[in-house]
């Protein structure tokens, strides 16, 4: 009788730890504003379109600011919060400054959100929609967004400089900043397949360009024309991250790293004889397998750290607290 009292108690605590766990992700829901703002979903792709329209790479500056937002304390809408007199965000971050754009965009997105629905959406969602939005747009796949998350009341410049992956990370350090949030080396392939879409600075692939020996060497030489070897010089002058198809959202990323065309050093260390090189070969070679995983990847992403229930807030403006 005592043994049987004892297996329920553990069967009730580990019913309590599985609620526990599961709790941050499972008040995310594809359908979580079907009822309080049943137009959300047309209302933001309506504003990305445009957005996407008058300035293609905006697809990719949008992408960019989901992935920067999940990687530092969740997927929050942290990011988007402006620096102020007694606040430090995230935005003027090693990773973030000069670099994040499209707040612009977010702010109309939020604007066009909030008339059809005030107060109801977050802008840590709005900023999951609008990833979506802009890889379909481009001609990528499309997914079902989970919904529900709510928006931080802080940020941390710290754990921007110290979260988000640098352009010279290696590797090693990418499979374990990836595996650190949950996401497997898989996933670090499939989201680094983002860098189809897009441009980075001169900054960012310099060293790369002129020190590196695993560089196609035409391509580095092209790349040369535009980003001066010298410090200081031409430092914020663009290249596209995806030299064949830089406003397309398909598979040529991963074949431009088997040909040893990766504009970053982080870009080409998934293709240099280490065992990312197998998954590169699979994506280059099957876009529906990129797609696919890239999807799955992408849900992953924005299953980490959510604030819901009543953590957090819903921010009428994406750029100060309430």
């Amino acid at each position: 009788m005592a043994s049987a009292s004892c297996f329920s108690k553990l069967c009730l605590t580990f019913l309590l730890l599985v609620v526990v766990l599961g709790s941050s992700n499972a008040q995310l829901s594809t359908n979580f504003y079907s009822k309080s703002c049943p137009n959300l979903l047309p209302t933001v792709k309506s504003t990305v379109r445009s957005a996407v329209s008058k300035e293609t790479r905006m697809g990719a500056s949008l992408l960019r600011l989901f992935f920067h937002d999940c990687f530092v304390n969740g997927c929050d809408g942290s990011l988007l919060l402006d620096d102020t007199s007694s606040f430090t965000g995230e935005k003027n971050a090693n990773p973030n400054r000069n670099s994040a754009r499209g707040f612009d965009v977010v702010d109309n997105i939020k604007s066009a959100v909030e008339n059809a629905c005030p107060g109801v959406v977050s802008c840590a969602d709005i900023l999951a929609i609008a990833a979506r939005d802009s890889v379909e747009l481009l001609g990528g796949p499309s997914w079902n967004v989970k919904l529900g998350r709510r928006d931080a009341r802080t940020a941390s410049q710290s754990a921007a400089n110290n979260g988000i992956p640098r352009p010279t990370s290696n590797l090693n350090l990418l499979i374990s900043r990836f595996s650190a949030l949950g996401l497997s080396t898989r996933d670090l392939v499939a989201l680094s397949g983002a860098h189809t879409i897009g441009q980075a600075r001169c900054t960012s692939f310099r060293a790369r360009i002129y020190n590196e020996s695993n560089i196609d060497a035409s391509f580095a030489q092209t790349r040369q024309r535009n980003c001066p070897r010298a410090t200081g010089s031409g430092d914020n002058n663009l290249a596209p991250l995806d030299i064949q198809t830089p406003t397309s959202f398909d598979n040529n990323y991963f074949k431009n790293l088997v040909s040893n065309r990766g504009l970053l050093h982080s870009d080409q260390q998934l293709f240099n004889g280490g065992s990312t090189d197998s998954i590169v070969r699979v994506y280059g070679n099957n876009p529906s397998s990129f797609n696919s995983d890239f999807v799955a990847a992408m849900i992953k992403m924005g299953d980490i750290s959510p604030l819901t229930g009543s953590s957090g807030e819903v921010r009428k403006n994406c750029r100060r607290v309430n």
